[in-house]
C-alpha cells in the first residue's frame, strides 16, 4: 500500500470503529488530565519563582486547600488526586495495546473483539517500552527543568537544564527508530528487545517510506499543537471561571463549579482527540503490517 492508502484505511477504520475510539477517548482524557496537572503545578511555580516570593514547594497547593477549605474536602481532593494520578500514569499504556490490537485485526478483516484483553496482556512490556523513553515526553522534562531551576544554586543549574534537554533530544530520536516496538510486541508476540531490533531495522531499511508517511502526518494531524493549546486553555478557563464565581459565590462551591466545568470541557477535548489519537497509531499499525511482509534486507537468498 501507498502512504496515502495507508492514511485513507486508517481514518477508515478510525470512523467506522467505535470500540477503538473508545480507548482512544479514555486514554486522551487521562493523558490531558496527566498533562493539565503538571503543567498547571508548573504555571504555579514559575508564577512564585518571578512574581512571588520565589520560594514555591511541591505541596503549597495542598498547603493552600488544607488551610484554607473543610478538612473532607482536602482530604476527598487528596484521595481522588491521587487515584487519579495512578490510572493516568497505568492506563494510557494499557489502552495502546488494544488501539494497536483492533486496529490490526480491524485492517485484516478479522472481529475487532478481545481489546481488555490485549490491553492487559501487553500492557507490562509497553509500559516499559515507554518507560525507556521517559525523559522524552516533553511534560516530564518540563517538570523536571522546574525542579532544577528551583533547587539547583549556582552555574551547575544550566549545565544541568542544557544536558536534560540534550537527553531529551537524544530519546526522541532514538524514540524515532523504535516507533514500531509495541506494534510487533502486540501484534507478533515479540519481547522487548527483539522488538526494538525489528523496528530499528524496519525504520532503516525503509526510511523514504515512513518519512513520507510523517511528512503526510504533519500536514493532516495537528495533535501535538490541538494538545499543547487545550493543556494551558483548560486551566486558564478554570481559574478565570473560579475568580468570577468566587466574587459572588463561596470559594469551595466556586472550585466544586469550576472543577466539574474543566472534568467537562477535558471530556470534550478527549472526544476529538481519540480520532486523532486513534488514526495516528492505525496508521502505524498498518504500515507495520505492510512492512513487515517484505523480506529483510539483509537476508540474501
Amino acid at each position: 500500500m501507498t502512504p496515502r492508502e495507508i492514511i485513507a484505511e486508517a481514518w477508515a477504520i478510525t470512523r467506522r470503529e467505535a470500540s477503538i475510539r473508545r480507548w482512544g477517548c479514555t486514554s486522551a482524557f487521562f493523558e490531558i488530565l496527566l498533562s493539565i496537572k503538571l503543567i498547571s503545578y508548573q504555571i504555579y511555580f514559575l508564577y512564585e519563582y518571578f512574581a512571588g516570593n520565589g520560594g514555591a514547594g511541591f505541596f503549597d497547593v495542598e498547603i493552600i486547600i488544607y488551610d484554607s477549605m473543610p478538612h473532607w474536602f482536602f482530604w476527598t481532593f487528596s484521595i481522588v488526586l491521587l487515584v487519579l494520578f495512578t490510572i493516568e500514569l497505568f492506563f494510557p499504556h494499557m489502552a495502546l495495546g488494544a488501539i494497536i490490537g483492533l486496529g490490526a485485526k480491524a485492517h485484516m478483516g478479522e472481529p475487532v473483539k478481545g481489546g481488555m484483553v490485549l490491553a492487559l496482556y501487553n500492557f507490562f512490556v509497553i509500559f516499559a517500552i515507554h518507560e525507556m523513553f521517559v525523559l522524552g515526553s516533553l511534560s516530564t522534562s518540563i517538570t523536571l527543568t522546574s525542579v532544577i531551576v528551583r533547587y539547583i544554586e549556582g552555574n551547575a543549574k544550566m549545565v544541568v537544564i542544557a544536558l536534560l534537554w540534550t537527553v531529551w533530544t537524544f530519546s526522541n530520536i532514538l524514540r524515532f527508530f523504535f516507533s514500531f516496538a509495541e506494534e510487533a510486541v502486540v501484534i507478533d508476540k515479540i519481547g522487548i528487545f527483539h522488538a526494538l531490533g525489528k523496528s530499528f531495522k524496519l525504520i532503516i531499511s525503509y526510511l523514504g517510506h515512513v518519512m513520507f508517511l510523517l511528512l503526510l502526518l504533519f500536514v493532516i494531524s495537528l495533535r501535538i499543537i490541538l494538545n499543547a493549546a487545550i493543556i494551558v486553555v483548560i486551566p486558564g478557563l478554570i481559574i478565570g471561571i473560579v475568580l468570577l464565581l468566587g466574587t459572588f459565590l463561596s470559594t469551595l462551591l466556586a472550585w466544586i463549579i469550576g472543577s466539574i466545568l474543566g472534568i467537562i470541557l477535558t471530556i470534550v477535548a478527549s472526544y476529538f482527540f481519540a480520532y486523532l489519537h486513534v488514526f495516528k497509531q492505525t496508521v502505524w499499525t498498518i504500515t507495520y503490517l505492510e512492512l513487515r511482509k517484505h523480506k529483510d534486507l539483509d537476508v540474501i537468498g
